[in-house]
């Protein structure tokens, strides 16, 4: 019986392992020596013996989800291309509000006739177009419009970078977690094997509990080994996010502990109100109004004014010129793009109630997905892995009672491991969706300030046999 309880210290670490709420550390390597040979020196000065320097490993910090979406807001061409798309816009802005340039014409008629072969020339002429009916202003408030379009967009760039930059992060973390877990799975399973094998050995269990712990083993092994393999992916994505896709993060600093609460009525309401893309819509509505108040006021035509000098070289005569034109709104009184800029407007005003259908679609769908995975790792938290282990410390006690064979003993065990690991993931699914949701709602900080918050946190809860 003291081999039996000694097996089962082996599968009672391997539950107790799964409990732990941090990562293991990668061990950092010892100092290391190299001799670095001295500058040369003169062949009067003596030989200069070598330097032992030590050289200490140092390894690299941690990356911080905050100093990654600091990066990616300074170096993310999404970023950097909304911003230029606003100082586009701006030039615009100057361009719409510049007074037309005047015209400078020089003309020389009848050259070469006899009467007077210098013939008639005029020169200088001048021309200026006077813009009516505040043409240029209205303009001007068109293009402003459009410089608050751009600058909401690049807005809404910044938080969707910001999101993407935290759920990639989260992804990255979660995976992170379950490779060292697994790996510290495998491990003790690779122990438990060896301890089934010597009560095989003793006949004390049969063939088929050591051949589940094989296979246990090698479920393990699996699950790390394709867990290992969608790190690097998952690293990949998350440099791609912040904008620098070279750049490689060897692990990731994830200290939070608590989920952020959202309320969501009140979520709900502010995404609806305050998105970027509900007030790109309302400024679309007060662009296309500035645009159908430009399009009236084209129809009130410009006046050309002109004045010039004309020498006149068969009389000998100097003569002044003095003009004023006009087109006459007869048949084109803009009616056309009058008519477009109106249908634009009330376009755009069926486009609020639209984004705010969509916004709303958006944020039900994201608040879903968060209450969904928040309240799934809740119920690991609380009810599942409580209840696991409970079984599992049950089975072993039945065990050491001689009730239980050894397999009900492995199902609980395994029971334990899967619950643990279901845990883990439920838990980095409620961060990427809480990490998609601050791009919603806006937050600069993640996780925001909330007076309220749920502990997530993984149970210690250890089995003891005596």
């Amino acid at each position: 019986m003291s081999r039996r309880i000694r097996f089962t210290f082996g599968w009672i670490a391997i539950a107790s392992a799964t409990g732990c709420a941090t990562v293991p550390q990668p061990v950092v390597a010892p100092p290391s020596r190299v001799a670095t040979v001295a500058p040369a020196v003169s062949a009067a000065a003596p030989a200069a013996k070598p330097i032992i320097v030590p050289v200490q490993h140092v390894e690299a910090a941690p990356a911080r989800v905050e100093d990654l979406v600091a990066r990616a807001i300074e170096r993310n061409p999404r970023l950097a291309k909304a911003q230029h798309l606003v100082e586009a816009a701006q030039g615009r802005v100057v361009q719409a509000g510049l007074y037309p340039n005047p015209t400078l014409d020089i003309n020389g008629d009848e050259l070469g006739d006899r009467t007077g072969p210098g013939g008639i020339w005029t020169a200088p002429k001048f021309s200026q177009d006077i813009v009516t009916g505040h043409k240029l202003t209205l303009a001007q408030a068109v293009a402003a419009k459009e410089v608050d379009l751009a600058t909401l967009s690049a807005l809404r760039e910044r938080y969707e970078v910001a999101g993407a930059v935290r759920a990639a992060f989260a992804d990255v973390a979660a995976l992170e977690r379950r490779v060292a877990m697994l790996d510290e799975l495998v491990k003790l399973s690779s122990d438990g094997v060896k301890f089934g094998q010597a009560l095989l050995d003793g006949k004390q269990i049969a063939r088929l509990d050591l051949v589940q712990l094989e296979v246990e083993r090698e479920r393990l092994a699996a699950k790390a080994e394709a867990a290992r393999r969608e790190l690097p992916w998952a690293r990949k994505r998350l440099a791609a996010a912040v904008g620098d896709p070279s750049t490689n993060f060897e692990r990731v600093e994830f200290p939070f502990a608590e989920l952020p609460v959202y309320d969501p009525d009140r979520t709900l309401a502010g995404i609806v109100a305050t998105h970027p893309d509900a007030r790109t819509a309302q400024v679309a509505v007060e662009r296309a109004s500035a645009a159908v108040r430009s399009a009236e006021a084209a129809v009130i035509p410009n006046v050309t004014l002109a004045t010039g000098y004309t020498r006149q070289n068969q009389n000998k005569s100097s003569d002044w010129l003095v003009g004023l034109s006009m087109p006459l709104p007869t048949w084109n009184r803009n009616q056309g793009n009058i008519r477009s800029a109106q249908a634009e407007l009330c376009a755009a005003r069926q486009e609020v109630g639209r984004v705010a259908n969509e916004l709303t679609d958006r944020a039900a769908a994201a608040l879903r997905a968060y209450q969904s995975a928040r309240r799934e790792a809740e119920q690991y938290r609380r009810e599942l892995l409580p209840r696991a282990e409970e079984t599992y410390k049950l089975s072993v006690e039945a065990f050491r009672g001689g009730q239980f064979e050894y397999l009900r003993v492995i199902q609980a065990q395994r029971a334990v491991a899967e619950a643990r690991l279901e845990y883990v993931r439920a838990q980095g699914e409620a961060w990427k969706a809480a990490a998609e949701l601050s791009a919603l709602v806006l937050e600069d900080q993640w996780p925001g300030p909330s007076p309220q918050r749920v502990t997530v946190t993984a149970p210690t809860t250890l089995v003891e046999v005596k």
